[in-house]
C-alpha cells in the first residue's frame, strides 16, 4: 500500500513541525467562542460540559472508534486550493476552486459546529474543524458527497463491512442490529463510521431532535470531536494529534491519509451544495490491478466513478470467468472490415463519438438538473422571537423555554439553522450546567428552543439575545423576568408564651408561610424586634438575634422558609432590660405576624431581711442587766409582786 502514497506526500503532511504548526495556527485563529451547544438538553440529558461531554472510561486504549474498518485512500491533489482560509459564513453561489476542496454545506456546518461545541467545553484540546473534515473525507467521502437531508441525516445508511475477523477486527454484535442492521457482527455506521459499541459510549444528540443517531452528521461530528479530545489530548501537539487519529483507526497508512487531507483543508476549502461533493472511490480493503482500491460492498457510500462506463468488449466483473476473455474468435469478425472494398466502415466507428453529444441535445430530453441546495444558515432571513415574556420566581425553573423561529425571506420556516442564545452578564439566571450561552438547531418547523432556564437569587428583568452564528442578522430579543417569592399569610406554629429572663435565650419559634392557602417555600421573611405591638421601628434595648462582628446586638434579620414553607427562629436572646416587646415578621406579598416577647428580671439570690419582734404597749419592757460598781450585772427581777390587798 505504501506505493500508492509515493511522492504525493512530498508536501510534508507527516512532518511533525508542519502539522503541529498547522493545528496551532488554526487554534489561534479560531479561538474558543463562548458557544456551548447542548448535547441532549432538549431531551432530558445534560448540556455539553456536564453530561455527555465527559469522556467515557473505555475506547481510548487498545480499541478504535471504527473497529479498524476499511477507509478511502484517495489523497488530495498536489496543488493546494487557490483560496486560503475559510469564509466565516457559507457562500452561495459555490466558490470556485478545485473540486477536492469543496465540502457539502451541511457537512461543513456540522464540522464547524462540533469544533465550536468542543472548544467551549474543552478549549485546551484545540480541535480544528479541518481535522474532522479530514476524517470525514477518509471515512465516508464527506457523507457520500453530502447526501444528507436538511436535518443532517444521511439519505441512506452508510455501513462498513461486517467485522467478522476476515481482514478486519472480529467484533460480535453489540447492538442487536439496532444501528447497523447486523445481529451477528458489528459494522461501522454513519458518515464518521462509529462501531455500535463505541457509539454507545460517545453518541451525541447535537441537532436536538431527541435521538443520538450515528447516521446524522451533526451528532456524529460532535461525537468524533469529543472522542479525539479524550484523555486530555492537546491536538496542537503532534504526538497527541497522532494518537488521536490512530485511536480512530490503528493504521499508519490511515494516519498519513488523514493528515494529508487535514493539511489540504487547512490551506483552503469552499462550500458546495449538498449532494454535489466528490464521491469516494478507492478503499483500503480491496485492491485493483493499479494498486489502488475500489469498494464493492453494496452498503458502502461509493458509486461508480463519473465518466467510467462499461465497455461492451470488457467482461463484467467476473475475473474468474476465463471463457469470455478466451473467445477472441468472435473478434475475428473484424476480419470482415478487413475487406478492402469497405474502407469506409472503419470511418463509421468515428460515429460512436456522437454519444459525447448528449450534452448538446435538446434540454427537454435531459434529466432534470438537481436544484442547488442553499445551506439553512444562508437561507434564514430573520429570527422571530417566541413568548413575549418569560417569568419565574427566584431559584426556580422557568415554565416556558426561550425559543425563536427561523424563517426565510418569504416567511417560511427554515430547518437546520444553528441559533445561539446568550444571557446578559447582569443576571444570575443560567442554562443547564451553569452555561450563559447555548447553541441549538431549528427543527422541521424552524423552531429553535433553548434548554430550560434556572432563575438565581436576583429578582430582576433581563433580555435574552438569539443570533445566527456566522451571520450579521439582527438579533431576536426575548424579555424575561425573575420575581421574588411571595407569601400572603404568616402564622406561628404553637402558642407557648415567649418569655425569658434577661440575657437568656428564648425557646425556638416556628412560623409558617402560605400563598393562596398553599405552603410557600423559599420566601424571604424579615424579622424585626420592636418596643411595642404598634411600633414598626427597631428596638434599642429589646431582645436580639445575637451580636455582629463588632459586638453590636442584631435586632433585624432576614430569614427564608424551607421546602415545607416553614422557618425556625432559634437564636433569639432576651436583652438586659425587663419589659414587654414585639417581634414583627413580614414577607413580600403582604404576609405579616407579630409575636409578643417578655423579658423578666432574674429572681434575687440575697438572704432574707429579718425584723425585730413587736411588744404589747401595755406591758413594761423587761429591764436588762445594769452595770454595778464592780462591773457585774444584776440578776434581780425588774418587777415586784402584785399586792393582794
Amino acid at each position: 500500500m505504501a506505493e500508492q502514497f509515493g511522492r504525493r506526500l512530498r508536501r510534508g503532511a507527516t512532518s511533525g513541525a508542519i502539522v503541529a504548526a498547522a493545528v496551532a495556527a488554526l487554534a489561534a485563529s479560531q479561538g474558543p467562542g463562548a458557544i456551548a451547544p447542548p448535547a441532549d438538553s432538549l431531551n432530558g440529558d445534560h448540556a455539553v460540559g456536564a453530561g455527555d461531554s465527559t469522556s467515557p472510561a473505555g475506547g481510548m486504549d487498545g480499541g478504535s472508534a471504527t473497529g479498524d474498518s476499511p477507509y478511502y485512500t484517495e489523497l488530495p491533489p498536489l496543488k493546494p486550493p487557490n483560496v486560503r482560509g475559510m469564509p466565516t459564513a457559507p457562500q452561495v453561489p459555490v466558490v470556485t476552486g478545485p473540486a477536492e476542496a469543496g465540502i457539502p454545506a451541511t457537512v461543513l456546518a456540522a464540522y464547524r459546529r462540533a469544533e465550536a461545541s468542543v472548544r467551549a467545553t474543552d478549549p485546551a484540546c484545540n480541535l480544528p474543524w479541518q481535522l474532522l473534515a479530514g476524517i470525514g473525507k477518509v471515512e465516508s467521502g464527506q457523507a457520500s458527497g453530502g447526501r444528507v437531508d436538511g436535518n443532517g441525516t444521511t439519505l441512506t445508511p452508510i455501513l462498513g463491512p461486517a467485522l467478522n475477523g476476515v481482514g478486519f477486527a472480529d467484533i460480535s454484535d453489540t447492538d442487536d442490529g439496532a444501528f447497523d442492521g447486523d445481529t451477528t457482527h458489528d459494522r461501522a455506521v454513519g458518515p464518521m463510521q462509529f462501531i455500535p459499541s463505541t457509539w454507545a459510549s460517545w453518541g451525541q444528540d447535537a441537532n436536538g431532535d431527541g435521538k443520538k443517531d450515528p447516521n446524522n452528521i451533526y451528532d456524529a461530528a460532535q461525537a468524533a470531536g469529543m472522542y479525539l479530545c479524550a484523555g486530555g489530548r492537546n491536538l496542537a501537539i503532534k504526538a497527541d494529534l497522532d494518537r488521536a487519529i490512530l485511536s480512530y483507526n490503528r493504521s499508519t497508512e490511515y494516519l498519513t491519509t488523514v493528515l494529508s487531507w487535514f493539511e489540504y483543508y487547512g490551506r483552503g476549502a469552499h462550500t458546495v451544495p449538498d449532494g454535489t461533493g466528490v464521491l469516494p472511490v478507492d478503499r483500503s480493503d480491496r485492491t485493483r490491478p493499479g494498486g489502488t482500491t475500489r469498494p464493492t460492498d453494496p452498503t458502502s457510500p461509493s458509486s461508480p466513478s463519473p465518466g467510467v462506463t462499461p465497455s461492451p468488449d470488457k467482461p463484467s466483473p467476473r475475473p474468474n470467468d476465463t471463457t469470455k476473455p478466451t473467445t477472441p474468435s468472435k473478434p475475428a469478425t473484424p476480419s470482415k472490415p478487413a475487406t478492402p472494398s469497405k474502407p469506409a466502415t472503419p470511418s463509421k466507428p468515428s460515429k460512436p463519438t456522437e454519444p459525447t453529444k448528449p450534452p448538446t441535445t435538446n434540454p427537454e430530453t435531459r434529466p432534470p438538473a438537481k436544484p442547488v441546495e442553499v445551506p439553512p444558515t444562508v437561507r434564514v432571513a430573520r429570527l422571530k422571537a417566541g413568548p413575549a415574556v418569560l417569568t419565574a420566581v427566584t431559584e426556580s425553573t422557568f415554565a416556558e423555554a426561550a425559543s425563536v423561529t427561523a424563517v426565510d425571506a418569504s416567511g417560511r420556516p427554515v430547518a437546520g439553522v444553528s441559533v445561539r442564545f446568550e444571557l446578559p452578564g447582569t443576571t444570575d439566571t443560567r442554562f443547564p450546567a451553569g452555561a450563559t450561552t447555548v447553541t441549538v438547531t431549528s427543527d422541521a418547523k424552524g423552531v429553535a428552543k433553548a434548554p430550560a432556564l434556572r432563575a438565581g437569587e436576583k429578582a430582576e428583568p433581563f433580555t435574552i439575545r438569539a443570533t445566527v452564528p456566522g451571520r450579521s442578522l439582527p438579533p431576536a430579543e426575548l424579555k424575561a423576568t425573575v420575581e421574588v417569592r411571595k407569601a400572603d399569610a404568616l402564622a406561628r406554629v404553637g402558642d407557648t408564651a415567649l418569655t425569658a429572663e434577661t440575657g437568656a435565650g428564648y425557646a425556638p419559634v416556628t412560623v409558617e408561610a402560605r400563598l393562596g392557602g398553599a405552603l410557600a417555600p423559599g420566601v424571604a421573611v424579615t424579622a424585626v424586634v420592636t418596643d411595642s405591638a404598634d411600633s414598626q421601628a427597631q428596638s434599642t434595648d429589646g431582645p436580639s438575634f445575637g451580636k455582629d462582628a463588632a459586638g453590636n446586638p442584631i435586632r433585624t434579620k432576614v430569614l427564608k422558609t424551607d421546602a415545607q414553607g416553614r422557618l425556625s427562629i432559634k437564636d433569639l436572646v432576651a436583652g438586659a432590660k425587663a419589659g414587654e416587646y414585639s417581634l414583627l415578621l413580614t414577607s413580600p406579598g403582604n404576609g405579616t405576624v407579630r409575636l409578643k416577647l417578655t423579658v423578666t428580671a432574674p429572681a434575687s439570690t440575697e438572704p432574707p431581711v429579718t425584723t425585730p419582734p413587736t411588744t404589747d404597749p401595755g406591758t413594761a419592757p423587761t429591764a436588762g442587766p445594769s452595770p454595778t460598781a464592780s462591773g457585774s450585772a444584776s440578776a434581780s427581777p425588774a418587777t415586784s409582786p402584785t399586792p393582794t390587798g
